[in-house]
């Protein structure tokens, strides 16, 4: 199949009134609809499940029909989708860039770069960046592996406001490099930030190279709170350790939270102020909390991290008008390390593993109990859409599944991508996004165009 390249801009920043045209154009021309955006890491609910129609049963041996594929390079912040505009970013060599892409074609429509040099333990598995943009409105939020923020208008790539984290707040950058995705509630944007502790389990040679500049120790923020139209602070509070985490929002009979998992910790925290609700201990090897925290809408909180740690279910009820959690089970059964889980019914579906060989498994939320385990798939993240799980492993393998309690049936597979596939695929409509760390692609999972029965 003959792909279609698309060359790149290059300046540090360019837009025009033609460009930004034609991107809009598309939206009518592709499955990029309004109604069907992905806003955010983890999409619409930031759970990895979104609500698509019409996708194939299974694709042809070659793999599902590929739209576009550019260049693009190093990093693994997934796309986030708007309105027929992607949004990502990506490295080149000590620079980062945000980038602005037309959904229909992958060309260029804005990209902003900023300064961001690396360690050598950065380096290792890739420098970054590392955390998804998050689309408010007319706003596009991100942060690069050190720890600069971004507000830009998403139509022209103009900086709206920007906060150095390190410079201003004293913040400590993760040795890997920061990797929290910004998370919207109400007027302001929240971001998990810290601060120096050179006594922090787990800290690494790198860490202590990263922070040796920063300023003393600012007052406690494992959690900051910015206002998204001007950028000024609205609330900082607590202080936990902070890992590479990124916070969701879920309501408990009625009331918002937001919850974290930090270093050694999972907590709840009141959205509106800061004020913990609760925490409960989850201690890591080496504080590296890297997975995202799955609620199951009702009062259970699955979360899960590598190193032998495992996974834990949390159940929180309301009592005497406080946050009281219970812990149901605990297995190291299941240990996701970067990736993410799905949850389907009172199941939860992922790629368990971390420096070993991995297993996609299903586990009852409710008892901890395997349904079972399966090999095919290296560390993997995962998308649930119209009955069928989208899979995409480290090495680029890219499968379409169907997983119950009795088990998983692959019904297809194909190589789409390069090692280190580590962001996790963005599906708006029937079109599905994936980057590795040189090239970016749209590929096509329609029914259209499927292989016959």
């Amino acid at each position: 199949m003959k792909q279609q390249k698309v060359p790149r801009v290059t300046a540090a920043v360019r837009s025009s009134p033609w460009t930004w045209m034609v991107a809009i154009a598309a939206v009518s021309a592709t499955s990029t609809s309004a109604h069907a955006q992905w806003s955010q890491f983890g999409g619409p609910n930031r759970n990895f499940t979104v609500d698509a129609k019409g996708l194939a049963d299974k694709w042809p041996e070659e793999g599902p029909r590929r739209i576009w594929e550019r260049d693009l390079g190093d990093g693994y912040a997934t796309i986030v989708v708007d309105n027929g505009v992607l949004y990502t970013m990506y490295r080149k060599d000590a620079d980062e860039f945000t980038v602005a892409l037309d959904a229909k074609t992958g060309e260029t429509i804005w990209e902003h770069g900023n300064p961001s040099p690396f360690t050598k333990l950065m380096a290792e598995y890739g420098p970054g960046p590392h955390s998804t943009p998050l689309i408010v409105g007319n706003r596009l939020y991100t942060i690069g592996t050190n720890s600069v923020m971004h507000c830009f208008n998403k139509k022209t790539g103009r900086v709206l406001w920007k906060h150095d984290l390190v410079d201003e707040f004293g913040a400590p950058i993760p040795g890997r490099g920061y990797a929290s995705s910004p998370i919207a509630y109400k007027n302001t944007v929240i971001v998990p930030v810290d601060r120096p502790r050179k006594d922090q389990e787990g800290q690494s040679e790198g860490d202590a190279e990263a922070t040796a500049e920063t300023k003393e120790p600012p007052e406690a923020q494992t959690l900051i709170a910015f206002d998204q139209e001007t950028g000024a602070v609205v609330w900082k509070a607590l202080d936990f350790a902070v890992s590479y985490s990124s916070p969701i929002l879920i309501t408990l009979d009625g009331e918002d939270q937001l919850v974290l998992f930090t270093a050694q910790d999972l907590i709840g925290v009141d959205p509106d102020n800061g004020a913990l609700l609760w925490s409960h201990p989850f201690h890591t090897q080496y504080g590296a909390n890297i997975s995202t925290p799955l609620w199951n809408g009702e009062d259970l909180l699955f979360c899960s991290a590598a190193y032998g740690s495992g996974a834990r279910v949390i159940r929180l009820r309301r009592d005497g008008g406080k946050t009281v959690t219970e812990e149901l089970w605990h297995s190291r059964k299941m240990r996701i390390h970067h990736g993410n889980v799905i949850a389907i019914g009172d199941y939860v579906y992922g790629s368990s593993g971390d420096s070993g060989p991995a297993f996609f498994i299903g586990i009852n939320i409710r008892n901890g109990k395997v349904a079972w385990r399966e090999r095919g798939f290296t560390k993997a993240n995962c998308v649930y859409a119209d009955g069928k799980v989208i899979i995409l492993d480290e090495d680029g393998q890219l499968g379409l599944a169907t997983v119950t309690p009795k088990g998983m049936t692959v019904h297809s597979r194909c190589t789409v991508a390069e090692r280190y596939a580590w962001a996790a695929p963005t599906l708006v409509g029937k079109t599905l996004f994936v980057r590795d760390r040189k090239k970016i692609m749209a590929l096509d999972l329609g029914r259209s165009w499927a292989a016959p029965d």
